[in-house]
C-alpha cells in the first residue's frame, strides 16, 4: 500500500493494486475564497502538475464537497466517467449534475474490485457550526493481504471515530490534523492534541497526519505537530506526517 500526499486532504492512495483519488483540490493558489480572513485559498501550490496526478487513477473517493475538498478545478478536470465514492445522496445529485456518470453513495459499504470500502461517520466541529458545516464522512479500506486503512475526514476526535476504531482495528489512520478554525468556533478538524487523543485510542496503528498548511483556516503545522508529540513520547515511526508530495509505503 502507498499514500502519496499531495496538499491537503488531496492524496493519490495505491491499494490491492488499484489507484484511488482522495479529495481533489485541483487549484491554483488562491483560487476560491478564505475561510478565516487571511489568505484566498489554497495559500500552496501542488508539488505536481494535474495531468501527473490524474495519471493511473481508477476511483476517487470524496468525503464531502467543501470546496477544499472538491473545488470547481477538480469538476473540469475529473473524467466525467470516473467512478465516484461519496457520501449521502445529496452528494451524488450535486456529481451528476457535475456531468459524472458513476456515482455511488455509501450509506454503509460497497465492494469495489475486491476492496471494501466502508463509510464512517464523524462530526465537523463542536456545537452549533456543526449544522452550518453538515455532514462528513470517513472511510475504510479493506482487502485481502493488504493493512486495513481508515482514512478519518474532517472531523474531530468523537464518538463516531473511537467507534470506527474499536470496529475495524485499523493499521493505518489518516487524520486530518490541521486544527482548521473558522473565527468564532472551536477546531472543526483534529488539532494537536485530538491526533494524540487518536494515537492512544490505536495504540497499534501508525497514524498520518495531512491536511496541514494548505488552507487559511488551518492552525497547525507539521514542525508544531511533531513537536507536541515529540513531547507526548510519541515516536516518529507510529505519527508520519508527510511533505506535499511524499509517498509513504506500507
Amino acid at each position: 500500500m502507498k499514500i502519496q500526499l499531495l496538499r491537503n486532504a488531496t492524496m493519490k492512495i495505491t491499494y490491492a493494486g488499484r489507484t484511488f483519488l482522495t479529495d481533489p483540490m485541483l487549484s491554483t493558489v488562491g483560487a476560491f475564497r478564505s475561510f478565516a480572513g487571511i489568505a484566498a485559498n489554497p495559500t500552496v501550490d501542488l508539488p505536481v502538475a494535474v495531468e501527473k496526478i490524474l495519471e493511473g487513477v481508477e476511483m476517487t473517493v470524496i468525503s464531502h464537497l467543501h470546496p477544499d475538498h472538491f473545488d470547481e478545478a477538480a469538476a473540469q478536470v475529473l473524467p466525467k466517467d470516473m467512478p465516484i465514492f461519496c457520501q449521502q445522496p445529496e452528494d451524488t445529485v450535486i456529481l451528476q449534475e457535475n456531468g459524472f456518470t458513476h456515482v455511488t453513495a455509501a450509506h454503509t459499504s460497497c465492494l469495489w474490485e475486491g476492496i471494501s470500502l466502508t463509510r464512517t461517520g464523524g462530526k465537523h466541529g463542536s456545537g452549533k457550526i456543526l449544522e452550518r458545516l453538515g455532514n462528513i464522512s470517513g472511510f475504510v479500506f479493506q482487502a485481502a493481504g493488504e493493512p486495513t486503512l481508515y482514512w478519518v475526514g474532517d472531523s474531530i476526535w468523537c464518538e463516531e471515530v473511537a467507534e470506527a476504531i474499536k470496529t475495524h482495528k485499523p493499521d493505518i489512520i489518516i487524520t486530518h490534523s490541521g486544527g482548521a478554525t473558522l473565527p468564532g468556533f472551536d477546531p472543526i478538524v483534529m488539532d494537536a492534541e485530538q491526533t494524540l487523543t487518536t494515537l492512544r485510542a490505536a495504540l497499534n496503528a501508525t497514524v498520518v497526519a495531512v491536511h496541514m498548511e494548505a488552507l487559511d483556516h488551518c492552525t497547525v503545522s507539521r514542525i508544531m505537530l511533531r513537536k507536541i508529540a515529540d513531547s507526548a513520547g510519541i515516536t516518529p515511526s507510529r505519527l508520519l506526517i508527510p511533505e506535499n508530495g511524499e509517498t509513504l509505503s506500507f
